[in-house]
């Protein structure tokens, strides 16, 4: 671990199913957000310092509950502390499964260091008139960092390829 890394702090924990197409993922939604991105749905993860500390043991905990049930870990945030992040996408892959990063920053915003560690980056600040991943006019945009495909089709409904 880097010596004088601010923690990640998250202030929610779920198992998700759609944010993540065809992966059932827990996603942890990180405070300290500093995009403050008009009209955002998460306007709580904007305060710093609050919620609980993401350690690396909580982190290999939870993984170890949910072994054989969860395919990837989704990430909500925390690019602002790219070293802490990069430590624990580590261990998600160390753990075998696929790693998923929304943010509100373009691609070539992100530190290199995080994107050998992610399988699916969602990427494009939150812009009210052109609407989420759902949207055919959205700025969003969701790839499998794997093969370079763009998969926003997979959000609107009725769209299944």
């Amino acid at each position: 671990m880097v010596l004088n890394m601010r923690p990640l702090r998250f202030i929610t924990e779920d198992v998700v199913w759609q944010e993540v197409p065809g992966e059932v993922s827990l996603a942890f939604l990180f405070s300290g957000c500093p995009l403050r991105c008009k009209g955002c749905h998460s306007a709580d993860a904007w305060k710093t310092g609050s919620g609980a500390v993401l350690t690396e043991d909580y982190l290999k905990g939870r993984l170890k509950q949910y072994q054989g049930l969860i395919t990837c870990v989704l990430f909500l945030g925390g690019e602002w502390q790219p070293d802490a992040l990069k430590t624990m996408l580590q261990i998600v892959n160390e753990a075998g499964l696929k790693t998923c990063l929304y943010t509100g920053l373009e691609r070539e915003e992100l530190s290199d260091g995080l994107l050998p560690y992610l399988t699916y980056l969602k990427t494009g600040r939150w812009i009210a008139e052109l609407g989420g991943l759902n949207s055919p006019i959205t700025n969003q945009r969701f790839t499998d960092l794997r093969s370079g495909a763009g998969l926003n089709h997979l959000f609107i409904r009725g769209e299944t390829s």
